[in-house]
C-alpha cells in the first residue's frame, strides 16, 4: 500500500518533478547496501544445520571478534539495535539493579527507557544534547555511590540524533579513578566500523551494535560482544530472558546460537560485509569515514556563516565521523526541507529526533559511501536550502571539493 506525502509547494508555473536516476541515501541508517552484499543475499535457502551454513556462521562469529577487537563472546540476534540494548542488560543485571546512563541525546534516553521498562533503576548525568559525556561528572556520580548500588554504566559512543561522539577511553578512566566496580557497556551502533573502538584494550565489558550502519547490511541483525567480566555477571543475573540468553546461545548445538532457525540470508550479507571490511582494513575504513566527514563539516561551516544554520555539536572535536546534525532556524520546518531535498533533488537526509524534532536535519556519511556520493548530497542540500531561501554562507560545496581534492591523509 502506498503512503501519500504532502509535496513541497511549487510555484504556479513550475512543473511537477520527474524522477530519474537513483536517489542518494544520506540518512544515518539504514545506510546504502553495496551490490556485493545484495548479491550475496540473493541466493536460495540452505539447510541451516548443514556444513555449508555452519561454516559461514562460524566464520562470522570469529570475524566479529576481529571487528569488535575482543577475545570475548559475540552474540548474533535476528533483531535491531534496540534489541541489542535489551539483550545486554537482561544477561548481566537483576530486577531492581541501578544503572547510570550519561545523557548524550535521543538514544541514551532510549536505552535508559528500555532499562526502566525492565524494572531497573535509572540514574542519569544530564546534558544539553550538544556536548559529549563529561567524564568528570560521571566520576563524581560514581564516587557519590558509596554503597556501590550502580551495577553498570551505559554509554552511547555516537548518538545519531545529536551527531556527538563521546570519548570511551576517558569514560573508562573516570570509572577506574572512582574505583567503581560497575560494568562498562557501550552502544557502538553508529560507531562500529566508522570510528576506532578497541573493546578489550579500552576496558569495555559489553559492546552493542547493529547491521544497518557501518556494516552496510539491511536492518535486522543485532550484535552483542561480552567480555569476561560481563560473562561473570551473567552467571548471577536474574532478569527474565529466553531468546536473549547467553547461556543457551553458547551451548554446543549450533542451532542454539540463533535460538532456533538461523536468519540465513542476513548472515550471508553479514559475511560479505566482513569480507569487504577486511579487504579495506578497519584502519582504512576509519580513514575513509574521517575524510568524508571532514568534507561535510567544512561545507557546513561555510553554510553556517550565513547566520541561519548551526552545528548541533558545539565542540568541533566531538563531531561524529558517522553523521552530522545541523540545526535549522525556527522559520524553516524540517519536513519541508527534507521534502525539498527528496522530491526535487533526489537526496534523502534524516530529520531531527527527540528534542530535535522539527529543529534539525541530519546528513549521514557512513557505511558504503564515497566522494561523489557526498558531493552530490552536499550540492543538493545546498540547492534545497537556497530554494527555501534559507540564508547560508557561500562556498560550502567548494570547500568540500577542495578538501577531497587533496590526497588522502
Amino acid at each position: 500500500m502506498s503512503v501519500q506525502r504532502a509535496p513541497v509547494p511549487m510555484a504556479a508555473n513550475e512543473p511537477a518533478p520527474v524522477k530519474r536516476g537513483r536517489e542518494f541515501l544520506n540518512v544515518p541508517g539504514p545506510t546504502n547496501i553495496p551490490e556485493r552484499i545484495l548479491t550475496a543475499m540473493h541466493r536460495p535457502a540452505v539447510d541451516f544445520s548443514g556444513p555449508e551454513f555452519i561454516d559461514i556462521a562460524v566464520s562470522c562469529f570469529r570475524d566479529l571478534k576481529w571487528l569488535f577487537r575482543t577475545e570475548g563472546d559475540v552474540f548474533i540476534y535476528a533483531a535491531n539495535g534496540h534489541a541489542a540494548w535489551e539483550a545486554a542488560m537482561v544477561n548481566t543485571l537483576s530486577p531492581g539493579d541501578t544503572i547510570l546512563v550519561p545523557e548524550t541525546g535521543h538514544f541514551s534516553t532510549g536505552w535508559g527507557e528500555t532499562a526502566a521498562a525492565l524494572g531497573l533503576k535509572v540514574k542519569t548525568v544530564a546534558s544539553d544534547w550538544r556536548r559529549a559525556i563529561d567524564p568528570a561528572a560521571v566520576e563524581q556520580a560514581l564516587r557519590a555511590d558509596t554503597e556501590r548500588a550502580i551495577k553498570a554504566v551505559l554509554m552511547v559512543h555516537t548518538d545519531t540524533a545529536t551527531g556527538v561522539t563521546s570519548d570511551i577511553q576517558a569514560l573508562r578512566a573516570s570509572i577506574d579513578t572512582a574505583g567503581h566496580p560497575a560494568l562498562f557497556m557501550v552502544d557502538a551502533i553508529a560507531s562500529l566500523a566508522t570510528t576506532p573502538l578497541e573493546m578489550d584494550e579500552w576496558g569495555v565489558d559489553v559492546v552493542v551494535a547493529a547491521s544497518q550502519k557501518g556494516l552496510m547490511c539491511p536492518p535486522g541483525v543485532a550484535l552483542v560482544a561480552a567480555g569476561a567480566k560481563a560473562m561473570d555477571a551473567h552467571a548471577s543475573a536474574t532478569l527474565p530472558r529466553r531468546y536473549w540468553d547467553w547461556t543457551d546461545r553458547t551451548a554446543k548445538e549450533h542451532y542454539r546460537k540463533f535460538c532456533g532457525t538461523a536468519p540465513e540470508h542476513t548472515i550471508f550479507g553479514l559475511r560479505e560485509a566482513l569480507n569487504m571490511l577486511q579487504e579495506e582494513t578497519l584502519e582504512g575504513a576509519f580513514r575513509r569515514h574521517a575524510r568524508l566527514a571532514e568534507a561535510v563539516r567544512l561545507c557546513v561551516e561555510k553554510w553556517c556563516e550565513g547566520g541561519a544554520l548551526q552545528f548541533n555539536a558545539v565542540n568541533p572535536h566531538e563531531r561524529s565521523d558517522a553523521v552530522t546534525t545541523i540545526l535549522l532556524p525556527p522559520n524553516v520546518q524540517t519536513d519541508a526541507m527534507r521534502a525539498m531535498c527528496r522530491d526535487h533533488f533526489s537526496v534523502a537526509v534524516g530529520g531531527g529526533l527527540g528534542k530535535l524534532i522539527g529543529k534539525a536535519f541530519r546528513i549521514g556519511h557512513m557505511g558504503d559511501m564515497n566522494e561523489p556520493m557526498i558531493l552530490g548530497c552536499l550540492a543538493s542540500v545546498e540547492a534545497a536550502l537556497k530554494r527555501l531561501e534559507v540564508p547560508i554562507g557561500s562556498g560550502g560545496v567548494q570547500a568540500a571539493i577542495d578538501w577531497l581534492a587533496q590526497p588522502p591523509r
